[in-house]
């Protein structure tokens, strides 16, 4: 995932969809997709149709969500033939791999932390329609040519069941200019798990975006001790998947 160039061209549903609006690229993902911000309050998130999760489904999953967390609202959603499309209301705060929080990753980790135990607490398990559990995270990938080995990835018992971010990776909270999170991006795979499914990417990633070092850091902000068995149980699955 990376920040696209500024002069990136843009498609022309995209511009189809911001009528008049300015448009700047603010994000690409690793399939491809770019998320583009409006300058009259939208973002615009456009890519290729893929089998792991789909714009559908995480606008499905935003209107369900908003219900109890701070998460985009959904304002239009589409697809044609071989792409798809999300429309939101723009939030305040910046990713927390803005460069002004990569420049203080103790404020952006502890942030990623705090603002994962917030989505966990807050969001009903009970109420819950969509799962990320662990087999059907392996049915998905085996729908999609991977095999995963499950002799190899032997569940441990769950700690504590939540509705789980399904990308909690660092980049995905937004943080304010106070510092403390403020609302949760793409929630394309978001569902029922352990908590640790969630905890063991959002600490993995600090890696990849501050450094090393701030891992626990991260576990320390999110309330709990690290439990070195789950983590590398959910980050196997994770690159496994």
């Amino acid at each position: 995932m990376s920040i696209p160039a500024a002069d990136l061209d843009v498609p022309a549903t995209v511009r189809a969809l911001a009528g008049g609006a300015a448009l700047t690229p603010v994000w690409r993902n690793e399939l491809g997709g770019v998320t583009f911000r409006a300058d009259d309050g939208r973002h615009i998130k456009y890519g290729p149709r893929n089998t792991e999760t789909s714009m559908a489904d995480e606008a499905e999953r935003l209107r369900w969500a908003g219900r109890f967390t701070r998460v985009p609202q959904v304002l239009d959603a589409g697809a044609d033939a071989t792409h798809e499309w999300l429309v939101t209301a723009t939030l305040d705060g910046r990713s927390a791999v803005d460069p002004r929080w990569i420049a203080e990753p103790a404020v952006a980790v502890r942030a990623v932390g705090e603002g994962l135990r917030a989505l966990h607490d807050a969001l009903p398990v009970a109420d819950c329609p969509f799962d990320w559990g662990v087999p059907g995270r392996i049915r998905n990938a085996a729908a999609r040519g991977i095999r995963v080995d499950v002799r190899r990835h032997e569940t441990p018992p769950i700690d504590r069941l939540v509705v789980c971010h399904g990308d909690a990776c660092c980049p995905n909270t937004l943080v304010g200019d106070d510092g403390r999170w403020s609302a949760h991006v793409d929630l394309g795979a978001l569902g029922v798990a352990d908590r640790w499914a969630d905890i063991a990417v959002a600490s993995m990633s600090t890696e990849w975006n501050y450094g090393p070092g701030w891992e626990d850091e991260l576990i320390a902000a999110y309330g709990v001790e690290p439990d070195r068995e789950r983590l590398s149980f959910y980050r196997d699955l994770w690159n496994a998947t």
